[in-house]
């Protein structure tokens, strides 16, 4: 297969273009036009178009050609860092983050059951975010196992670190956190860090965390007066969760922002739900009528939200 997730190709018999978005098989592919559908269609049907190339990637020539850095010397930064493709939402690639003043000779295979692949090998030069895999988002589950082998190398006088050697199996818990803003690459997605640095405990930190009493430990931050339980704002990896586990996490948030409430002795406070199946509301005013420190609720500014959203009055 000469195709590659989020390459950019023209139909031979259509005037149709869009970007790669599936490898079926050997033979067919799924091609997504601007339209957000994907199309089935034969490899041989296409033609690369040339010219594009997404945001942030680097040559592997290009990268080479990269100078040494002359300020201060670097020696931990790497990463691996998933964002979507600009063109097709559906595609993320990964990124080889090159965040320190090393050179990194840096290899990735691919491993499902037990067939071995290499994916990339290559040269990251210092300061560069180079392009090494592309899938589907959602077929995480379906992902191989990534194996990266990483050497350090430098001109200068600096001893290298151990080369990294990790096998990693992601899964939907490595991309639950926020997404970040991606070094040298500038880029919204997920960080996942290859070098990361040892663990150093302070021992009288963690004394003196025995001896703190209850009231210090537990903060409570003031709520704000509208809580948007959208499950796409509470969480950026939502689309891995089933609707059991959707309905937990809103139920969880509703929780706390309510405690808070009661706690910093707020008159009032509006859940935005939204209208959907209704389940979500049902769950709320089940758990809302049973409560002591409820006076009452209601559909909260039906001009504003519908049906989607209640407002609580606070005893």
């Amino acid at each position: 297969m000469k195709y590659k997730l989020g390459d950019f190709v023209r139909f031979v018999d259509e005037k149709m273009e869009g970007f790669v978005t599936r490898i079926i098989d050997d033979q067919m592919i799924g091609v997504t036009g601007e339209d957000d559908f994907e199309i089935p269609v034969l490899a041989s049907k296409v033609t690369t178009v040339h010219g594009y190339e997404a945001p942030g990637s680097k040559k592997a020539a290009e990268a080479d050609e990269q100078p040494i850095s002359t300020g201060e010397f670097k020696a931990k930064g790497v990463y691996v860092g998933v964002v979507a493709d600009a063109k097709a939402n559906s595609v993320v690639h990964l990124y080889l983050i090159n965040d320190t003043s090393f050179q990194l000779l840096a290899s990735l295979t691919t491993e499902k059951q037990s067939v071995f692949k290499g994916e990339f090998g290559g040269i990251a030069a210092p300061g560069t975010a180079t392009k090494i895999y592309s899938a589907q988002l959602a077929d995480l589950q379906l992902w191989p196992r990534l194996i990266f082998h990483i050497v350090y190398h430098t001109k200068t006088n600096t001893e290298p670190p151990s080369p990294i050697v990790i096998s990693e199996k992601f899964k939907a818990k490595d991309f639950s956190g926020s997404k970040k803003t991606i070094p040298v690459l500038n880029q919204a997605g997920w960080l996942i860090r290859l070098d990361e640095p040892e663990m150093v405990i302070d021992a009288q930190k963690l004394k003196e965390s025995f001896f703190q009493s209850a009231d210090e430990k537990a903060v409570v931050e003031k709520p704000r007066t509208e809580v948007d339980l959208h499950i796409e704002k509470l969480r950026d990896d939502y689309q891995f969760l089933n609707s059991g586990e959707m309905l937990k996490v809103q139920l969880d948030v509703f929780h706390k922002a309510l405690d808070a409430a009661i706690v910093h002795q707020l008159p009032e406070i509006i859940f935005i739900h939204g209208a959907g199946n209704g389940v979500l509301r049902h769950e709320i005013h089940k758990l809302l009528g049973k409560h002591q420190k409820i006076q009452t609720f209601m559909d909260a500014r039906k001009e504003k939200f519908g049906y989607g959203a209640t407002k609580v009055l606070l005893k």
